[in-house]
């Protein structure tokens, strides 16, 4: 028997605070509830993907209009959490003192050894590096069918690390998404204002 794929416990954990906040507890709770999402501890282990995968449709189906912004601050929050708790102080000087081409290649290789955590059975790939870009294929977080691309969260995280550690400006664009029907999730990251 193989075993369910998972994903890191941030893919639900950073957004349970953000929805407090959009919705208050005993909203966020409902929306659990009905996503059939159990709410993990905060000392959660690594997650079934098909529990979060549901929590996060559960957000773009019943808060449509506000989706796209609670889904980047948990991928915001989530990538402090990475910064503060997963990447060693050291790495991040290292990061930070090298060119940003340099600090970009060695983020983009410690994002690649770690995508288990946040792809579960999707299959992580970098797939350029002028731009860099990162490919997530089958990603389990988007799905369901969409008219747009819907990896807010993981536009957010990517984001975060690389405007911390690589360049201050950084922005990331999902250019295609499984949920609009591509076999892959393609996100650009590059400073603001780089074509």
């Amino acid at each position: 028997m193989t075993a369910r794929a998972r994903i890191g416990p941030n893919a639900v954990l950073q957004h349970l605070p953000v929805l407090d906040a959009e919705l208050g507890a005993a909203l966020r709770g409902a929306l659990l509830h009905v996503a059939d999402v159990p709410e993990p501890p905060a000392t959660a282990g690594m997650l079934d993907e098909a529990s979060v995968a549901r929590l996060h449709h559960a957000v773009r189906l019943f808060l449509p209009d506000r989706a796209a912004a609670i889904q980047r601050a948990a991928g915001l929050a989530t990538g402090d959490y990475i910064l503060a708790n997963r990447i060693p102080r050291p790495a991040q000087m290292l990061i930070r003192a090298l060119p940003a081409s340099l600090g970009a290649r060695v983020l983009s290789a410690a994002i690649a050894r770690h995508a288990w955590t946040f792809a579960g059975s999707g299959r992580f790939s970098v797939c350029g590096h002028a731009p860099l870009c990162f490919e997530i294929a089958a990603n389990p977080l988007a799905q369901r069918a969409c008219d747009h691309p819907v990896c807010d969260w993981h536009c957010a995280v990517f984001e975060r690390l690389f405007s911390a550690l690589v360049w201050p400006d950084a922005r990331v664009v999902e250019m295609c998404c499984c949920a609009t029907g591509a076999p892959a999730c393609r996100f650009v990251i590059a400073p603001h204002g780089c074509k």
